[in-house]
């Protein structure tokens, strides 16, 4: 039964490749200075690396949201989250996993009736804003950058595409990796607790059972890289505004920053070290990452001319669509999951005997 339960999640993994190796790789392939297949070979073995040694658990400020605690809601928030991700990923809309999860969780929020902790949701949701602009000041700044020492050192153009190529590659494998490393347990993490899977020894090394489940979630998300990322990588790569070989590594490279700056707890303590505000520590869309950059480098480049705002639109309109989407799936789907398939999809929170009398003392009063 528990391997039923994970095809959800393993749904949702396929999802996320599908999406994500466009904010990646899109830009590379789109200016073709990287092959599709080669991109998606190397997205496919960092993600699965990235996974198996470095899978992380889902943000406390995500989890912080919800906490889904019966096996089947699990496979519900997850199914629901997957489908949302599909549905826009196959109208060529790049959207955030994150997003759909978080409207996920509130769907099984309000079915249980737990609470949401809107201070979480309103930290999350804010990033939503300030991720996409912040990349985009940051494309904006190197790119002119870029431009003052292209002109202050002059490098051969034969040269400088080839630096050009191998840098594309080079953070492509990174982001690969971080991808795996950073998803994997929104993919199958709700499943460790009752992993199927035992520890196997192999030539003296031990692959734990947690690390197993990693890998089939990593091998997921590279089936979703190699069968349906190619029409989010047109959309990423040249959908919003054409780009030069240049600009695309302009854009990976803001994307990276503006994704380290929020996972930096080095830069927390230093910021709140000098009085400074601290940036918050809240999972980032690569998505809007990679959209801002993309419009940043437009509006400098070409003073927003060339910009498709139609096809803007459109992908902001998805992010407000997902995770909305998202939402409403999870809640009729664990209704049909609770009554149609008598599948225990929530377990109520028990209220303890002393604030039970506390709470009576004060309706008394």
């Amino acid at each position: 039964m528990t391997l039923i339960f994970l095809s959800s999640g393993l749904f949702l993994g396929w999802s996320l490749g599908a999406n994500d190796a466009g904010n990646i790789f899109g830009t590379a392939v789109h200016s073709k200075m990287v092959k599709f297949k080669t991109a998606a070979i190397l997205c496919s073995i960092f993600v699965i690396l990235g996974a198996v040694i470095s899978g992380a658990g889902t943000s406390n400020t995500l989890g912080q949201l919800g906490a889904v605690n019966a096996i089947a809601g699990s496979f519900t928030v997850a199914f629901g989250a997957a489908l949302a991700v599909y549905l826009m990923v196959r109208n060529k809309l790049p959207v955030s996993t994150s997003q759909t999860i978080v409207g996920a969780i509130i769907g099984w929020n309000l079915f249980a009736g737990m609470p949401t902790d809107y201070s979480s949701l309103t930290k999350i949701v804010s990033t939503w804003v300030i991720c996409p602009i912040l990349a985009g000041l940051f494309a904006a700044g190197i790119y002119y950058l870029f431009r003052y020492l292209l002109r202050k050192f002059p490098i051969h153009l034969f040269k400088l595409d080839m630096m050009t190529r191998a840098g594309l590659i080079l953070i492509g494998i990174f982001g690969s990796y971080s991808l795996g490393a950073n998803n994997i347990a929104n993919v199958v993490g709700v499943f460790v607790p009752v992993n199927p899977f035992p520890s196997v020894k192999f030539m003296g090394f031990t692959i734990s059972s947690t690390q197993i489940l990693f890998f089939i979630g990593g091998v997921a998300i590279a089936v979703g890289v190699f069968t349906y990322s190619h029409k989010v990588m047109s959309t990423i790569g040249g959908g919003i505004f054409k780009l030069s070989p240049e600009t695309s590594l302009i854009v990976v490279l803001a994307e990276s920053l503006v994704l380290f700056i929020f996972a930096s707890k080095g830069l927390e303590r230093f910021l709140i070290r000098h009085h400074l505000p601290p940036v918050p520590l809240v999972p980032v869309s690569s998505t809007q990452a990679v959209v801002g950059a993309i419009t940043g480098i437009g509006l400098v480049k070409s003073k927003g001319k060339n910009i498709q705002y139609k096809t803007l639109g459109k992908i902001m309109a998805g992010w407000v669509i997902a995770p909305v989407f998202a939402c409403f799936i999870t809640f009729f789907s664990l209704f049909f999951m609770q009554n149609v398939f008598m599948q225990k999809v929530y377990y109520p929170k028990k209220v303890s005997v002393s604030a039970h009398v506390s709470l009576k003392r004060i309706s008394d009063k």
